[in-house]
């Protein structure tokens, strides 16, 4: 399969219309239909229904493994590439919101002082966004996170690349000051099920993490927050838009909120570092102050 037409497919079946997907492409919309035509061509099936457009069986099917076979791709074509590229002279350092600790910022401050020449850019995105960036070879280095048991890794799309644990730390309901339940030790996550939620995939935990956890198909989103800023989902809670949960240390430090640890089920906030093919020493210096 042409990996471009598996990128166009992607694109309707993501924006739900050709239109949408060629001006998100930069293609014209007869371009996107001959693409998408090629491809049902190519597999001998439809994938897409055309009004309203969606996803047919075999096009659900091969979603699943389009993302995975692309990823996979760009982490093959940056590998190659970094290997005829000369010693970097600049590393770029990715991470998730909640990532960002004050021990992330003491490597970086050792990682100046042992390389002055070396430029050092932070992006700060979604936490899907980093393994993705790693495998493509736009970040050298990547602290990702997410909820997971104790001593249990996340579960990652991150090519060939290897992620390790820097830290697990506690979570806490996020809730107003004022809220009923702002008085108890300990909350059971089931038992929240039905409260109203923010959905903060980037910052606060992702809510589908929540319904696996229990098993529940609860946990409906309020109000949603497409964001980085920690502050601001931390501003909406104190608001009364809906429940959140964060790691406690985040939770304790804020105004206006109050953090309730979870009693069950056993889940903690946990980051990772997912180092790429580049960066040189400089990376590697960094991932082994962190871990």
């Amino acid at each position: 399969m042409d990996p471009h037409l598996l990128r166009t497919f992607m694109a309707v079946a993501d924006l739900g219309s050709f239109s949408l997907a060629a001006s998100h492409l930069g293609y014209t919309q007869s371009a996107v239909s001959q693409q998408i035509a090629a491809l049902e061509a190519d597999l001998g099936t439809a994938l897409l229904r055309r009004r309203p457009v969606t996803v047919t069986e075999a096009g659900a099917r091969l979603l699943e493994h389009a993302g995975p076979i692309l990823l996979r791709l760009d982490a093959a074509r940056a590998e190659v590439t970094r290997m005829a590229a000369p010693p970097p002279a600049q590393m770029v350092f990715g991470l998730a919101p909640l990532a960002m600790t004050g021990s992330v910022a003491s490597a970086l401050a050792g990682i100046r002082q042992s390389h002055p020449r070396l430029a050092v850019t932070l992006q700060v995105i979604g936490r899907d966004a980093v393994p993705a960036a790693i495998a493509a070879g736009t970040l050298d280095l990547g602290l990702v996170d997410g909820v997971a048991a104790p001593g249990d890794p996340l579960r990652l799309e991150a090519g060939a690349a290897s992620a390790v644990m820097v830290a697990e730390r506690e979570l806490a309901v996020v809730l107003p000051g004022g809220h009923p339940l702002a008085g108890r030790t300990a909350l059971r996550l089931e038992d929240l099920a039905a409260a109203r939620w923010l959905d903060a995939p980037d910052t606060g935990m992702p809510l589908a993490d929540l319904r696996a956890a229990t098993g529940s198909d609860g946990f409906r989103a309020a109000f949603r927050y497409e964001g980085t800023d920690v502050r601001t989902l931390l501003t909406l809670a104190a608001a009364e838009h809906g429940l959140t949960i964060l790691p406690r240390p985040v939770v304790d430090a804020a105004p206006g909120v109050t953090g309730i640890p979870l009693s069950w089920p056993p889940l903690v906030h946990r980051t990772e570092i997912i180092r790429g093919g580049s960066g040189g020493a400089a990376a590697a210096a960094i991932a082994a102050a962190l871990v």
